[in-house]
């Protein structure tokens, strides 16, 4: 299985800051360039993170709100981990780390598919995590509350970056498996 490393989006963020001294935003729209490097890390506690079924076998909707009053940023890359496994989730297309702009209400998107519909190999764990910063803890949702009551199946996971809506994180993930 492999999995991403959970330290690797921290560690491009502060390489990309030091070098550069400044951040460009992670999508086209999300904030003209520079504001995200005025702009803090979205505290977690002002973060709604949410998961459901995929409507696919093996593939989960998350979604992040920002209740907060002001714009600030997450990782263009969620941090989806597998309990008991160790890493993350893969960024498809493939992406490094970097700043996405959440406006004060504002939601994103993103569509994970832990493993093939057919793999054979893998690991079935209990549950899936979701942070939208590698910063913070994230919040665990079981098997069932995405849709996959035998369990989360785990074989390459692959998740993709966070998008406007629901149908344009449906579309990535499709796009990006073909």
């Amino acid at each position: 299985m492999r999995l991403r490393s959970a330290l690797a989006p921290v560690l491009s963020v502060t390489a990309a800051l030091t070098l550069t001294g400044t951040v460009a935003p992670a999508t086209a729209g999300a904030a003209p360039a520079g504001t995200a490097s005025r702009l803090g890390t979205c505290q977690e506690k002002a973060l709604e993170v949410h998961a459901e079924p995929g409507g696919q076998r093996n593939v989960a909707r998350i979604s992040v709100t920002n209740n907060g009053g002001r714009d600030c940023v997450v990782d263009r890359v969620p941090t989806i981990t597998f309990r008991g496994l160790d890493g993350s989730a893969e960024a498809v297309p493939p992406a490094g780390s970097g700043p996405y702009v959440l406006a004060g209400g504002e939601r994103a998107y993103a569509a994970v598919r832990t493993a093939e519909p057919a793999a054979g190999e893998g690991h079935v764990v209990g549950s899936l995590s979701v942070a939208a910063d590698p910063s913070h803890l994230g919040v665990t949702f079981r098997g069932a509350t995405v849709g996959m009551p035998e369990g989360v199946h785990v074989w390459e996971p692959v998740t993709t970056l966070w998008q406007e809506s629901r149908a344009a994180a449906d579309s990535a993930l499709a796009d990006a498996l073909g």
